[in-house]
């Protein structure tokens, strides 16, 4: 099932039922370095990175403090890495009997990541595709890694040159330039305080779950009954979590307060209850994804309960969202094809007669196969009362529909 979400990827990955290893599984720096640097592809606001398992590889894994473990999504890998030693299992949300996933879990593997040695890491496998992650992002995913890398090491995140770089934790002065915030980490997560400021005037403190695998800005869980929804919003579809498709609404706050900084104005997702209810497994207000934290170099430093931010090149960049009303995904072997899964009723797309299943084959007479779909998103969040010529495939033809651009928020 493709994800359904322009620019959001929330996954809540937990095993609260079992443990994968006796031992501590970690990441380690080799050898005598003070520092690694990992190249990263930032692509519809995941971090993704290439690392082997057992001496096979490369393969592409999005980086998701947001996940507890680390998971194998792409059922093919069970062969291609050679893994003798499997259990199966059942992966579930707070041990919830409602979409219950069937797994492996492996013994120890071999996870190389360059400068990096792995210590008793294991994974969960699952044992079909339930996610689409390659047709959200319109390239080959494998898995996810999420606490495990984190755990030992201090990670500094830099989205303006695209690098991870990790080092010893007890290299303080290599952080001095970040504003220092407290964290706590909770069942491997790590998750902050912050103050909202609501539409209605309502200033809450709340906490937050920080999130690299999750696309959008913000999102407010406790806030999905109509009535507490700021006045102008959206129907739409949050993505895919671990206990099915993710409902509710998107709008926007008037500000969110992290340590000294105040951001303004952003988009943030308000989730329905009854797509979260059996998901979560600490209590809070939200998840803060990379929508905002790109806007910061961050640096992840869990054995100090902290992290670091310091203003990014696009710190001010004002948030939009897609102003098109079309949700899509990637199709094909070569993720060249991009296929609309959804179209929000009302919306420009809806006006000028798109439907599910049609295919967009051009955009302003330029081919979708030279594009990416993270270009895409950005056409179509590009500007208001803007005007594209798209190509359509509908009905075994091709037909040629001018798309005015509305910002719905």
């Amino acid at each position: 099932m493709p994800y359904k979400a322009i620019f959001r990827c929330v996954l809540w990955l937990v095993l609260p039922c079992f443990t994968l290893a006796a031992q501590a599984q970690y990441f380690d720096i080799t050898s005598h370095k003070k520092r690694v640097s990992i190249p990263f592809h930032l692509v519809r606001n995941l971090v993704i990175i290439q690392l082997k398992i057992n001496d096979k590889g490369p393969f592409n894994f999005i980086m998701d403090t947001g996940a507890g473990l680390m998971v194998i999504t792409d059922p093919a890998l069970i062969d291609s890495v050679n893994i003798p030693s499997k259990r199966t299992i059942k992966l579930t949300g707070a041990c919830s009997e409602r979409n219950d996933y069937d797994a492996y879990v492996t013994g120890i593997l071999k996870v190389d990541i360059p400068g990096l040695t792995s210590y008793n890491v294991s994974a969960a496998i699952l044992k079909a595709d339930h996610f689409g992650l390659s047709n959200f992002v319109g390239m080959p995913i494998h898995g996810l890694l999420g606490y495990d890398f984190f755990s030992n090491l201090a990670v500094k995140v830099d989205f303006s040159d695209s690098t991870i770089t990790v080092y010893r934790p007890k290299d303080e002065r290599l952080f001095n330039k970040g504003d220092r915030i407290p964290i706590t980490i909770e069942k491997g997560k790590p998750y902050v305080e912050a103050t909202l400021h609501l539409p209605d005037g309502t200033v809450k403190e709340s906490k937050l779950v920080i999130d690299l695998g999750a696309g959008h800005p913000l999102s407010l869980e406790n806030l999905s009954e109509t009535r507490d929804l700021p006045k102008k919003c959206i129907a739409a579809n949050l993505g895919i979590g671990f206990n099915g498709p993710i409902s509710g609404f998107i709008s926007r706050i008037n500000e969110i307060d992290i340590g000294k900084y105040d951001i303004k104005n952003l988009i943030s997702s308000f989730p329905k209850d009854d797509s979260l209810k059996t998901a979560i497994e600490t209590k809070r207000d939200g998840n803060l994804g990379i929508g905002l934290l790109k806007r910061f170099v961050v640096v992840f430093d869990y054995s100090a309960n902290a992290i670091y931010l310091k203003r990014g090149p696009h710190y001010k960049d004002p948030f939009e969202h897609d102003m098109s009303g079309l949700e899509y995904y990637a199709a094909g072997d070569d993720f060249k094809r991009i296929i609309i899964s959804r179209v929000e009723p009302g919306s420009a797309g809806d006006r000028v007669g798109l439907e599910k299943d049609d295919e967009i084959v051009s955009i302003n007479l330029k081919p979708i196969a030279d594009m990416s779909l993270e270009q895409v998103d950005d056409i179509f969040k590009s500007q208001d009362d803007r005007s594209l010529l798209l190509g359509i495939y509908h009905d075994k033809r091709v037909d040629q529909v001018i798309i005015t651009l509305k910002r719905r928020i």
